[in-house]
């Protein structure tokens, strides 16, 4: 129960914190919004071919935008009280809606990519730190030098002429086949064709670091008092590597992933646009291109919110690899 009691007042305490954080986070990204050239009112006559002052009269006056940019701001932060994050001029239809239908392909496809990354990068780094110096640990490094420093679209790009092009494997973008309503199992590893490329996309970059981290940790910890008192005692090398020094080592690691969940958005505006993957991170990319900027600060503050809550998990897992650090 006292431990229950820690957690909640932990969970409390992150919770009050978070207010003015998102707070300040959605006027910061509000006034850099206002900077950038244009409105939606701008595009959406640029598409229709003309447009009269009157008609751009009326359309800003429709959405909102000639106003002064300090009402326009206490109108959307009201709205905020209010659950709402305004209304889309381009789709129509309100800025919930519109992220609540892109939302669970990102949260998947991060997810996804987030695991692989974790998965593949734990077991690299301790097979570098397991051979370090040696020749396994060398050629790995050097991978996780090339996966760390190649971007991420030119990743995309080649898995796709290898896998889609090439070999005919897997298809080179979208979230299911088009046309077909594939029922049961079928239909989910159908989906998962369609998701391995970008998710394998989005985790590379990722690989290199858990993997570089996961070397530098463990080396680390194998020099603590402890892991020496444990071979005296006689214990396997494979259950000291296991149990004293890789469940250590993940604790800067969880801490990383956790911040790396909701930075995850960025990259996934690249994945998701060259798969033609429809998330979270193709929408920013339109709303970018088409000056929606309600529906950009909406996907601001739920990156922001993803974040704080990711970390909030983080220090609850911390707790369970280490109960030394406890929930204070």
């Amino acid at each position: 129960m006292s431990g229950l009691r820690k957690v909640a007042g932990s969970l409390r305490r992150t919770a009050v914190q978070a207010v003015p954080t998102v707070i300040g986070i959605v006027i910061l990204n509000f006034f850099l919004l206002q900077l950038a050239p244009g409105d939606a009112a701008d595009v959406l006559a640029g598409e229709s071919g003309a447009a009269t002052e009157e008609t751009m009269h009326a359309l800003r006056e429709q959405f909102g935008l000639n106003h002064p940019v300090l009402v326009q701001l206490y109108n959307y932060l009201n709205g905020l009280a209010h659950f709402s994050l305004g209304f889309s001029p381009r789709y129509g239809l309100p800025v919930a809606e519109l992220i609540g239908q892109r939302l669970p392909g990102t949260l998947l496809l991060m997810s996804l990519a987030l695991g692989i990354a974790l998965l593949v990068g734990i077991v690299l780094g301790s097979v570098m730190a397991i051979f370090a110096g040696r020749l396994p640990d060398r050629v790995l490094s050097i991978l996780a030098l090339v996966f760390y420093s190649v971007p991420g679209f030119w990743i995309g790009l080649m898995l796709i002429i290898l896998f889609s092009v090439h070999l005919g494997w897997l298809p080179s973008g979208g979230a299911g086949t088009i046309g077909v309503d594939i029922p049961g199992f079928a239909g989910l590893l159908d989906k998962a064709r369609y998701m391995v490329l970008p998710a394998t996309s989005l985790a590379l970059f990722y690989v290199a670091i858990y993997a570089r981290l996961t070397r530098a940790a463990m080396l680390e910890v194998k020099s603590q008092d402890f892991v020496r008192t444990a071979r005296a005692k006689g214990l396997s090398p494979t259950s000291i590597t296991i149990h004293h020094v890789l469940r250590n080592a993940l604790i800067p690691i969880t801490t990383l992933a956790g911040m790396h969940f909701g930075s995850m958005l960025g990259g996934a505006v690249v994945v998701e646009t060259v798969y033609s993957w429809p998330g979270l991170g193709r929408l920013a990319y339109e709303a970018v291109m088409g000056r929606d900027y309600n529906v950009l600060l909406g996907i601001l503050l739920l990156s922001s919110l993803l974040v704080i809550a990711a970390n909030a998990i983080v220090d609850l897992l911390q707790t369970f690899l280490d109960p030394r650090i406890g929930v204070r």
